[in-house]
């Protein structure tokens, strides 16, 4: 699988996992800042961010991305970086997500 295939495969999967108190994926959130893939051996590297440093899920969520791009066939290892640089902000939502949640 190339690169390009596997990696709409990861962003398919990370809009499969929701944030538990917003109806919408992470990736719509715009919580996911990058995905990379490292070859040869296509381990995968997520940095991200939660909507605040005080998110219940601030211990789930992370480890559910890692879980399910494990799954993934072709992904080898998975290392998921949460950061808080840049602070998330609803400007980062997609149309979908602010669409979704009745914002636009």
């Amino acid at each position: 699988m190339d690169k390009e295939a596997l990696k709409q495969k990861i962003i398919d999967c990370l809009q499969t996992i929701y944030d538990p108190e917003i109806p919408v994926s992470i990736y719509e959130l715009g919580l996911i800042y990058e995905t990379e893939i490292m070859s040869p051996l296509n381990n995968v590297q997520i940095v991200m961010t939660l909507t605040a440093p005080g998110c219940p899920a601030a211990q789930s969520i992370p480890l559910e991305v890692e879980e399910k791009v494990k799954q993934i066939e072709g992904v080898n290892e998975v290392s998921v970086v949460v950061t808080w640089n840049p602070p998330w902000n609803r400007d980062m939502m997609s149309e979908t997500a602010k669409f979704e949640l009745g914002m636009m």
